[in-house]
């Protein structure tokens, strides 16, 4: 069983950047594990009341081994012997998801939504058939229900289908936890905690209907870098640093020529570490930034019919927002826009969301 505490996860947070408007990668990482082991701590107490055995488990303890890296820690491998032991014993075993301990024997923290992938990884340790993940919400949806009341359930999509609208920012699940059940080829079940409602269930299925999901991403921020002269040494001095505090830059675009100009979107929570980087490194640049929008029409074979294309732009041509870049694979159409447009109360989500659903 795992537990996700994100309203205490936000509580801590705020706690840290009232002390630091950067806090350290390490010392975040002490703090935010210690909400989940609250959380499995009340509940193996209140289970073991109730006449269930129980113990608890630290990521540590269920031998849950990431790399190094505080914040976002990828899992390289988990020592079961500690689980069965308990499991032999009669025991329900509450492990505290989205941590686990390094080489160093510090605590690290998988990034938000972690707590997903500790489910996937332990049922792929454990050899499990399927893994079932619980929340507030009924399973995955054709487009975020809290924006767009008329949003519809998906019964099943795959692994690939589910990735790209984690990947663009939907906070259904943690994107590795659907890449480790693709390589396990654990099915995963999304469920709601407070019913008992038919979830969504991501396998390797991939049915005929190709518009899966429209994301709309609003948690973002657009750089612009310029300076004087420009350098291929410059240039990646620059991307160098922003790896460097984990920050990975999206859609980057090099306009530059003699003089240096470059264009990327950071995640809005990264951007109290790159203003760092501008204070610290990066004084000579001159930079702007501001929030921007982006929409991804997701669905395996979206390319092979240029109709959803057409019908996309026509109605993005209504609201006369100004696009900054559009991607277009296989799997996804993405359209950038220069501005935000969060502020439209998503009518531009809205008629996308009629046009490719509305005869479902």
């Amino acid at each position: 069983m795992f537990l996700l505490s994100g309203k205490t996860t936000d509580k801590l947070l705020k706690e840290a950047y009232e002390l630091s408007k950067v806090p350290v990668d390490r010392e975040l990482d002490v703090l935010l594990s210690s909400g989940e082991q609250i959380s499995i701590s009340k509940l193996s107490i209140l289970l073991n009341e109730l006449g269930y055995k129980s113990v608890s488990l630290t990521g540590w303890q269920a031998g849950i081994y990431t790399n190094t890296t505080n914040q976002n820690a990828i899992i390289e491998s988990i020592d079961t012997s500690r689980i069965t032991k308990e499991l032999n014993n009669g025991n329900i075993v509450i492990i505290a998801g989205f941590q686990g301990y390094n080489s160093n024997l510090d605590i690290t923290t998988l990034g938000r939504g972690g707590s997903d992938t500790t489910a996937v990884a332990v049922a792929a340790a454990l050899k499990a058939k399927k893994c079932y993940i619980f929340s507030d919400v009924d399973g995955v949806y054709t487009t975020d229900p809290n924006k767009i009341s008329d949003a519809k359930k998906l019964e099943t999509l795959s692994y690939m289908e589910m990735l790209d609208i984690a990947n663009e920012g939907a906070r259904v699940l943690h994107s590795r936890c659907i890449e480790i059940g693709e390589k396990f080829q654990i099915p995963i079940i999304t469920k709601s905690t407070f019913n008992n409602k038919s979830g969504s269930i991501i396998n390797n299925k991939i049915e005929d209907k190709v518009v899966k999901s429209i994301v709309k991403n609003d948690d973002l921020i657009l750089v612009n870098l310029k300076y004087s002269s420009y350098s291929i040494k410059l240039f990646n001095q620059v991307y160098e640093l922003l790896i460097k505090e984990n920050i990975v830059p999206i859609q980057l675009i090099n306009n530059s020529t003699s003089s240096f100009n470059i264009e990327f979107l950071i995640k809005s929570c990264d951007f109290n570490k790159f203003q760092k980087i501008l204070e610290l490194d990066l004084k000579m640049f001159d930079s702007s930034f501001k929030n921007i929008s982006r929409i991804a029409i997701i669905g395996y074979g979206i390319t092979s019919d240029n109709i959803i294309l057409q019908q996309v732009m026509e109605i993005v041509n209504q609201f006369q927002v100004d696009i900054f870049s559009m991607d277009i694979t296989n799997t996804k159409i993405i359209i950038t826009f220069k501005e935000s447009i969060e502020n439209s109360n998503n009518n531009l989500l809205k008629l996308l969301h009629e046009k490719e659903f509305g005869t479902l």
